[in-house]
């Protein structure tokens, strides 16, 4: 796999939150465009199709803290 930028990584933590590239888009102050075209190289680099498929994938490899029993799945 090829290494995530910073940015990729940022983009990936706020979609497996659940977030459209909107949202990501609002909260990092880029368009839902520029997203879209990150999260397409996250799909490239990591080989996967969809955004729970790389939610799973980055969890699996370390990329993404796996989420608390306790922790609420709304917020």
């Amino acid at each position: 796999m090829a290494a995530l930028t910073e940015r990729e990584l940022e983009v990936l933590r706020l979609a497996a939150q659940g977030l459209s590239n909107r949202e990501i888009g609002e909260r990092l102050v880029i368009s839902s465009r520029t997203v879209g075209h990150h999260l397409s190289h996250v799909y490239d680099k990591t080989g996967q199709r969809t955004r729970a498929s790389v939610a799973v994938f980055a969890i699996e490899h370390g990329l993404l803290a796996r989420p608390s029993a306790a922790a609420p799945l709304v917020g």
